[in-house]
């Protein structure tokens, strides 16, 4: 199983793109073209559970509750990055900041997985790849334990090309099937 996590929703938007786009909006449809495309292309081979199927608000702490519970064995969140330099561009994917209590071998497959999203990026895609980071996000943290988890960034609103590609139903279907392509390897 595993469990996509269209980020914000409802109130909360995220980040707002420079030609007005919205990052829930997008990161939904991607969620939800991953689901499509599992069903219609492969079968339904992988069982996918969104964290939301709407456009409503569903807090950090009912995410990873809802992860803890379902016990998949893949936790992808799903954002689009904002800045304040227009320029900047390219995928970014997060893993949990290691810790003295952290689980080295989940964190292996974290990092292995965010390589294996960055790299199909930058092959199907041709993305410029901003690499791997750490960071503390809640989704992250409280997800660590559980099974492989990222935050994956699909590029930045704030930059015109990016937020102009995003907004096309062919750059959805992209984003969902190198998705469903890592998950299925």
């Amino acid at each position: 199983m595993v469990v996509l996590d269209p980020g914000h929703g409802g109130v909360d938007s995220g980040a707002i793109g420079i030609n007005g786009i919205k990052e829930k909006d997008i990161v939904l449809e991607v969620a939800k073209e991953a689901i499509r495309l599992n069903k219609e292309l492969f079968r339904n081979t992988l069982n996918i559970y969104l964290t939301r199927y709407k456009d409503t608000l569903i807090s950090l702490n009912d995410r990873t509750r809802l992860v803890k519970a379902q016990q998949p064995d893949v936790f992808i969140s799903i954002h689009c990055n904002q800045a304040k330099r227009k320029e900047a561009q390219g995928i970014e994917v997060y893993v949990q900041q290691p810790n003295s209590n952290t689980d080295f071998e989940l964190q292996s497959k974290s990092e292995n997985l965010a390589k294996k999203i960055l790299s199909e990026f930058d092959m199907a895609l041709g993305f410029k790849i901003r690499g791997k980071k750490y960071a503390d996000f809640q989704v992250l943290r409280e997800t660590q334990y559980v099974c492989p988890s990222v935050l994956l960034e699909l590029g930045f609103l704030s930059n015109w090309e990016e937020a102009k590609h995003s907004r096309r139903k062919e750059s959805v279907r992209g984003y969902a099937m190198v998705i469903l392509q890592i998950l299925l390897e």
